[in-house]
């Protein structure tokens, strides 16, 4: 079972050290945000990853829309992930 959450796990720190890096020149009409709600509260916003690349809005929104897809494809995901267009907002 535990082999089974590695890609999640790897995912989730690749993610995390995406969202740590600063952004390379996308403007705010650019950027996509990644997003999870809790299992506790499926109204809360809880910021996971920015998509900011300087390559442009369709570059940006297909690795978001990409990433959304392969954390909602884990087994076992009880929580829901979406894109959303500009920058983070709470």
């Amino acid at each position: 079972m535990a082999t089974n959450r590695l890609p999640f796990y790897l995912l989730s720190i690749s993610a995390f050290a995406l969202s740590a890096c600063n952004g390379t020149g996308a403007t705010d009409t650019e950027t996509f945000v990644l997003y999870r709600n809790s299992v506790t509260n499926q109204n809360m916003r809880i910021h996971v990853a920015t998509f900011d690349a300087a390559d442009g809005e369709a570059y940006n929104k297909e690795n978001c829309d990409q990433a959304q897809e392969l954390f909602q494809a884990q087994p076992g995901v009880a929580t829901k992930f979406w894109c959303e267009k500009g920058t983070f907002r709470r």
